[in-house]
């Protein structure tokens, strides 16, 4: 194994500046720093997590608190798990994944030990239990999510708002006016679960500025549960022809169960899906869709973790701009067809007797 002795002898420094470039508790020329970083990535030197952590009172791993639900498309949250991981490591942090439902109590076990120097929390929910000890621990920290209160915090999140009004518009922009909402599971808005109540909020309000009517309906998922859902919506709203799909599991069975209906998708029904690009673009019919941008929310929170581990960032919100791509699966709303009138002859008679 390498030791930090010979880096230093191969740079031709000291070994205690080669201390100082990897704590970077003194200042360092450029020069120096990079003559020591590439003998350190030559030699191939690792330092000692323990006597680093030490030397500099930091353990160089962030938290990422990730709750891993069945109601929950964990697909989408390992993309962002992974490009946090990622961006991590190229600023020199390790990643402590926490995958259980702990909630207060994981906060607590993160902030009271040292394990990590920041946090990054995922699956944030409007009224979090998880904020006030987050709040009051005075680690450094970032959601991916937006709670209702975002007082003292860093939040970095897609404009689920603004989403779910964008794909309102677009239906709206082609003709239809009965519009159905598949949503996630009913537990996701029991949790109050920031992202689907928010993009519900953005449905609705854009409904009323149009005039339009919608119908929300949670689902499981599945083709039993979505088979149920679609026939209540049906059954309730005839004249549906627009659906806005947040639910990446409802996908397929409602493209499979429109096909058995009759209903060609889009001559009579128009979909709009809020889900990553790869469910959209490998559905049986190709799918008009706002992106959920993982890789830009895991990397940015990062960046902006790193921000404040280095005294430079500040408490604000981020909110990503949707994008909507047009695909296969939106076009006109088709024409009411005409109710025939009727014309009746009546023939009355006169009978009398005498």
């Amino acid at each position: 194994m390498v030791t930090l002795a010979e880096v230093a002898q191969h740079a031709g420094v000291s070994a205690s500046t080669v201390s100082y470039v990897l704590s970077g508790k003194r200042s360092i020329s450029a020069t120096t720093r990079q003559r020591v970083e590439q003998s350190i990535r030559e030699l191939g030197y690792h330092p000692n997590a323990g006597a680093r952590a030490l030397a500099s009172s930091r353990s160089n791993i962030i938290a990422l608190m990730i709750p891993l639900r069945t109601d929950m498309y964990v697909p989408v949250m390992m993309e962002i798990a992974i490009a946090v991981a990622t961006t991590a490591r190229t600023h020199g942090y390790d990643i402590l994944l926490l995958t259980g439902e702990e909630g207060p109590d994981a906060v607590r076990r993160v902030t009271g030990s040292g394990l990590a120097d920041a946090m990054i929390l995922m699956d944030v929910e409007l009224d979090d239990e998880r904020l006030p000890l987050l709040r009051r621990s005075g680690q450094p920290s970032v959601l991916i999510g937006l709670p209702a209160d975002t007082a003292g915090l860093t939040c970095v999140d897609l404009d689920w708002g603004a989403t779910g009004a964008l794909c309102l518009e677009h239906l709206a922009g082609l003709g239809h006016r009965d519009i159905a909402v598949i949503g996630e599971a009913p537990a996701v808005y029991e949790r109050h679960t920031g992202f689907a109540e928010r993009t519900l909020d953005g449905l609705r309000t854009r409904a009323r500025d149009l005039g339009l009517r919608v119908l929300h309906r949670p689902c499981e998922g599945g083709y039993d549960a979505m088979a149920a859902t679609l026939a209540r919506i049906f059954d309730e709203r005839p004249a549906t022809t627009g659906f806005v799909v947040q639910n990446e599991s409802a996908v397929e069975p409602l493209l499979a169960l429109l096909r058995q209906q009759g209903r060609a998708v889009p001559e009579d029904v128009s979909v709009v899906a809020i889900c990553p690009d790869q469910v959209a673009v490998q559905a049986s019919v190709r799918l008009t869709s706002v992106a959920v941008p993982a890789q830009e929310m895991g990397r940015n929170a990062v960046e902006r973790l790193v921000a404040k581990l280095d005294g430079r960032g500040t408490d604000d919100v981020v909110l990503i701009a949707p994008e909507l791509t047009v695909r296969a699966s939106t076009g006109p709303a088709p024409t009411p067809t005409p109710t025939p009138t009727s014309t009746s002859t009546s023939t009355s008679t006169s009978t009398s007797t005498s």
